[in-house]
């Protein structure tokens, strides 16, 4: 594989992931109480919390959180299913 294929699929899959969690969201607000609602707003957090070090002058602050739903999920089998057509 190509390194620009590497980099357009993992691109893809990150702007995948933001947008599918912004759409999931976006639907779960509109939807009326009840298990589709808690389909489409309930999110698993994966990472640590931010981790903050001050020193005197500097402080140095390390994290990484990744919240992925039900919404980011299909957007991210999407994208794998159009990778896979359209360069293999």
């Amino acid at each position: 594989m190509k390194t620009r294929e590497v980099t357009f699929l993992l691109v893809s899959l990150v702007l995948a992931a933001v947008v599918g969690g912004l759409v999931g969201d976006i639907i779960g607000s509109f939807l009326p109480e009840g298990a589709v609602k808690t389909l489409f707003e309930k999110a698993i957090s994966i990472g640590f919390r931010p981790l903050t070090v001050e020193l005197y002058a500097i402080s140095f602050t390390i994290g990484l959180m990744v919240t992925i739903n039900f919404v980011s999920i299909l957007f991210l089998i999407v994208v794998l299913l159009y990778f896979r057509w359209w360069f293999l």
